[in-house]
């Protein structure tokens, strides 16, 4: 069939069902799509950026972008493109739908005036054509509860402050101001908007999606300022001789304070019958581990990329970020979509930098998805360099842009989008 006779194109409000039953395609998901769960989906995404790719009047490849905001070191806030629901059928793979749908996208967030495209890679060898890179990681731990080397008679924080329970009512109240304060000091974070939070608490419950509801614990400090919330479930597991073998799994932690990291870990490792903390997703450099007496009873089960990133203007991406040190680089960044590519001399110091193009020899030549990955600062250029996926042009500009862009803690998205 000649790919020309399949129609991509932003759907229409009628359309909404048959590109739901193509994403559980994709997704290999049970594909019927209930009435409640189609009003859902009508509420939460925006038609006029989704699109679908239709042969003979039949959805068979998907795509949707959302407006987003992701936190650049320093602090600074940038608006993202994020794409999600990326789909193809098996029936209609190998035929450039999704390059259409992705070329289209990534153009109009050009024009709309975004810094960055981000998604989160099912699989990992689709984005890099598209310019994408990895540029954040996550790791979970599994923590062994009886080997931590915490005290079992403990009762709370010796701090001054408390842990208490509450419910998703309070969470709603509570949870926004606690993630402003997370996006404003950790780079990668992104916003989370009113329905995140009703999602996350139950309130867009479907037939298909049906709700259990988890435990929420607030850490609030001795002057009762709310400084951390974990959301965590736990099974229903009994060994032999009626031992309790149950596991607790975090699905969200925020803490903006170190004592509230640490009261909540401790927390979650004393509940009664739990012997098991499986911690979710969380940054490479998370504080766990040392927050135990001994960190061996953390083990890591899963270790991987996560946020990936595609560059959309390469000079307010790097004048949006801080830096550690004084320097200067010339780059040569290579964008086959012709989207961002250039030369480009950034000055950057502490306080700010300056980045524009620029007619002076390259210090360091590398592909869009590879500034991408180095941007939030959590990739080695020399590494890079040594994988022959960055060039130096200058004898030691590959230290230079390490010393430039790289930051003392590793960026991190909590969310999945």
């Amino acid at each position: 069939m000649n790919r020309d006779d399949i129609d991509v194109r932003p759907i229409t409000d009628d359309e909404l069902a048959d590109w739901a039953r193509a994403l559980n395609t994709g997704f290999l998901r049970s594909t019927p799509v209930s009435p409640e769960t189609l009003e859902k989906r009508r509420e939460e995404i925006r038609v006029s950026r989704v699109q679908g790719a239709f042969d003979a009047g039949r959805c068979v490849a998907t795509f949707r972008s959302f407006p987003q905001e992701l936190t650049v070191p320093g602090g600074a806030p940038v608006p993202a493109d994020a794409i999600s629901n990326v789909t193809v059928s098996a029936t209609h793979r190998r035929r450039g739908l999704l390059s259409r749908m992705m070329t289209a996208d990534l153009a109009e967030a050009k024009a709309r005036g975004d810094v960055v495209a981000t998604l989160i890679a099912a699989e990992y060898p689709i984005y890099g054509r598209y310019g994408f890179g990895p540029a954040t990681s996550l790791t979970e731990w599994a923590v062994d509860v009886p080997r931590t080397g915490l005290d079992p008679r403990r009762a709370g924080p010796d701090d001054g402050g408390r842990v208490d329970l509450v419910d998703g009512e309070d969470v709603r109240k509570t949870g926004p101001e606690l993630h402003e304060r997370l996006r404003a000091t950790r780079h990668g974070v992104v916003d989370r908007d009113e329905l995140w939070w009703r999602r996350n608490t139950g309130l867009t419950a479907t037939p298909e999606e049906p709700w259990k509801e988890p435990f929420y614990a607030v850490y609030r400090a001795a002057n009762g300022e709310p400084e951390g919330l974990i959301v965590y479930a736990t099974d229903d597991a009994w060994g032999d001789s009626k031992q309790p073998r149950n596991t607790a799994t975090v699905r969200d932690l925020i803490a903006v304070t170190p004592a509230a990291e640490r009261a909540l870990w401790h927390y979650v490792c004393s509940v009664d019958w739990v012997t098991t903390v499986r911690t979710g997703y969380r940054a490479p450099d998370d504080l766990l581990p040392h927050l135990l007496p001994d960190p061996r009873a953390a083990g890591v089960v899963t270790q991987a990329d996560w946020l990936w990133v595609r560059i959309l203007d390469v000079v307010r991406a790097l004048e949006a970020r801080t830096y550690a040190v004084p320097g200067s680089l010339v780059i040569e960044v290579d964008d086959p979509a012709g989207l961002s590519g250039g030369r480009y001399r950034l000055d950057a110091e502490p306080g700010g930098a300056v980045c524009a193009p620029t007619s002076e020899e390259p210090e360091l030549t590398l592909d869009v998805s590879e500034l991408g990955t180095l941007w939030l600062g959590d990739e080695s250029a020399v590494r890079l360099a040594a994988l022959g996926r960055v060039r130096e042009e200058k004898a030691g500009a590959a230290a230079v842009a390490d010393a430039l862009l790289r930051t003392s803690r590793r960026p991190w998205c909590p969310d999945i989008f």
